[in-house]
């Protein structure tokens, strides 16, 4: 084997301009994976998603679908514009009905977006503990769940975070292990324990 052919079979990183990426970038820079994120102007790639993971987000997909009234719409893995440096990828976001413009659509703006839910799995963990939320709240997004594995039957967890006006943080609101019960940003019932029946 060639020294020429084992540097044809590596894979081509991009690589990154001197001040990072911008949003911009994210939806031009060809061959991206699929769900990649921006954070901080670095390109943040995705490991393959675990059954638990992709069984938490219909669940709650499904949940939020059901107790949503028609001016709220659920998205699933859609791209924040929270600035010109950032662009993470909530598993699950709630918007506003009218900030949707179609099928081609790629992303939604901050200001439109009422939740961000977060289904935190290993290699996400310090990103959806920490840096995502801090930055969801510091673009003024309402709500915020995180969806961590436990309780006793390993089912799933939900921290229900709300935003603090004044202080641009978010406050913790509850912990909810087999049934999620909310207000914001409406009435929403879900039975965490279904999953558990999956």
């Amino acid at each position: 084997m060639t020294a020429e052919s084992v540097e044809h079979r590596r894979p081509r990183w991009p690589v990154p301009p001197q001040d990072g990426y911008t949003v911009d970038d994210l939806f031009t820079l060809p061959d991206l994976p699929p769900h990649t994120e921006l954070i901080d102007g670095s390109l943040v790639f995705v490991s393959p998603q675990r059954r638990f993971r992709y069984l938490v987000i219909d669940l709650l997909c499904n949940g939020l679908r059901n107790s949503l009234p028609p001016e709220f719409s659920v998205e699933r893995e859609m791209t924040v514009l929270l600035d010109d440096r950032n662009g993470p990828e909530p598993d699950i976001s709630v918007v506003r009905a009218d900030a949707v413009t179609g099928m081609d659509q790629t992303s939604f703006r901050a200001k439109d977006v009422l939740l961000a839910v977060e289904v935190v799995s290993p290699e996400s963990e310090s990103r959806d503990r920490t840096t995502k939320p801090y930055k969801y709240a510091a673009a003024g997004i309402p709500s915020f769940w995180r969806v961590e594995r436990g309780g006793t039957n390993g089912g799933p967890v939900v921290h229900v975070y709300e935003l603090e006006p004044r202080t641009k943080a978010y406050v913790h609101t509850g912990l909810h292990r087999d049934v999620l019960k909310v207000d914001q940003p409406c009435a929403i019932g879900i039975d965490l324990s279904a999953l558990g029946r999956q």
